[in-house]
C-alpha cells in the first residue's frame, strides 16, 4: 500500500463484524450462508480515507477475542493507525447480520449485549492522538450507552479544543436505540457542535419529521457552526448546503448489490479532500467536483458485498470517473 499523507483524520466509534447473506432478497432465516465482512461506520470511514491515500486513525474498543484481533489486523493492513484501540476482556466484539433486499438495500440485526465498543471509557481515550487530528469524525451509535457516550463527548471536546474540524454522520440504526424519541434527542444533542454533517434522505425525514426533501426542510437543521450540510439521496445523488450556496450533484448508474458502507465511502472521500484544504467548501465549483468524486466512491462501493472489502482506492475511482465521465445517472448509497 502506498504511504498515506496529509492531515490526520481520526474516526471515533464502533467496529464490528457484518454477516452478509450470500443470496440477496431473502430473510436471515432463509439465507443459505453468510459472508463475513468487517464493518462499523466510523471504521469504514477510516479505511476509506486510507484507501484513497489519506492519513487516518481509528479510536474505539474491541473485544479481546478472535474477531476483535481480526478487526485490529484489518485496520493495520489498510494503513489505519490503531493507536486509539482498546481491548475488553469481558465483552465480545459486536456482530451484525445484514439482510440484503433484492435492490441491494439492507436491514440490520445486531448482537450487542453489551459489546466491547459500548464499554469504552473516557479514561481509555488516547488524548494525544485526538489532539493531533485535523478532522475528527464520529457517528451516533456511540451516544446510545454509557460509558461510551461520555467517552464520545470528551473526545469531541478535546478534538474541538485542539482545533480539529468536527465531522458528523449520524448513521441512524433505530433497532439499537431504546426508542425513536431517544434516538432523535441524542442525535440532535450534539448537532450544533459539528462543522460538516452528512445525512441520508431517510435520516433527514426522521430528524425533521417531514416527508419532504427540499431546501426548507434541510435548512431547518442548519446551525451557526455548520460549514457544510450534505443530504445523500440514494439514486438521485446528493444535495449540498453551505452558508452561501446550495445545489445538487447527480450520482452514477451502477448495478448495486450491497449498499453497506457506501455512505462511509462517500464521507471518507470528502474528508480526504478537505482535510488540508477547507476552502473547497467555500468554492461551489470545486465543491461540486469533489462531491462528484464522492458519489463515484459511493457508487463503486455498492457493486461489491460487504463494506470494507468494497471501499475503492484512488486509482479505482479515477478509472471509474474516466469511464463514466459523461454519466449522470444513479447509484444507491445511504
Amino acid at each position: 500500500m502506498a504511504a498515506n499523507n496529509g492531515g490526520l483524520i481520526v474516526s471515533f466509534g464502533e467496529m464490528l463484524i457484518d454477516f452478509v447473506p450470500t443470496v440477496s432478497g431473502v430473510s436471515l432465516a432463509e439465507a443459505p450462508g453468510f459472508l463475513k465482512a468487517a464493518g462499523g461506520a466510523p471504521a469504514n470511514v477510516a479505511i476509506a480515507v486510507s484507501r484513497l491515500g489519506g492519513n487516518s486513525a481509528f479510536i474505539g474498543k474491541l473485544g479481546d477475542d478472535e474477531f476483535g484481533n481480526m478487526l485490529a489486523g484489518i485496520l493495520k493492513e489498510n494503513g489505519v493507525s490503531s493507536d486509539g484501540i482498546c481491548f475488553d476482556t469481558g465483552a465480545r466484539t459486536a456482530l451484525a447480520f445484514v439482510t440484503l433486499k433484492a435492490d441491494g438495500d439492507r436491514e440490520f440485526m445486531f448482537y450487542r449485549n453489551p459489546s466491547a465498543d459500548m464499554l469504552l471509557t473516557p479514561g481509555e481515550l488516547n488524548l494525544d492522538l485526538i489532539r493531533s487530528a485535523k478532522v475528527f469524525h464520529y457517528g451516533s451509535i456511540s451516544l446510545i450507552d454509557e460509558p461510551c457516550r461520555s467517552a464520545h463527548l470528551k473526545a469531541m471536546e478535546v478534538a474541538k479544543d485542539a482545533g480539529a474540524l468536527l465531522s458528523y454522520d449520524p448513521n441512524l440504526r433505530l433497532p439499537l436505540w431504546p426508542s425513536p424519541e431517544e434516538a432523535r434527542e441524542k442525535i440532535m444533542s450534539i448537532w450544533d457542535k459539528a462543522e460538516v454533517i452528512k445525512v441520508s434522505d431517510n435520516e433527514l425525514e426522521f430528524l425533521t419529521g417531514s416527508d419532504k426533501i427540499d431546501e426548507e426542510v434541510a435548512m431547518s437543521l442548519w446551525h451557526p457552526n455548520l460549514k457544510l450540510l450534505l443530504v445523500t439521496l440514494g439514486d438521485k445523488g446528493c444535495n449540498y448546503y453551505t452558508k452561501h450556496f446550495h445545489g445538487t450533484v447527480s450520482a452514477f448508474r451502477v448495478k448495486a448489490v450491497d449498499t453497506t458502507g457506501a455512505g462511509d465511502s462517500f464521507v471518507g472521500a470528502l474528508l480526504t479532500k478537505i482535510v488540508d484544504d477547507q476552502s473547497i467548501i467555500e468554492d461551489e465549483g470545486k465543491l461540486k467536483e469533489l462531491l462528484r468524486y464522492c458519489c463515484a466512491c459511493g457508487a463503486i462501493t455498492t457493486t461489491i458485498k460487504g463494506a470494507i472489502p468494497a471501499l475503492p482506492t484512488s486509482l479505482q475511482v479515477d478509472t471509474f470517473l474516466h469511464t463514466n465521465r459523461k454519466t449522470l445517472a444513479s447509484c444507491a448509497f445511504l
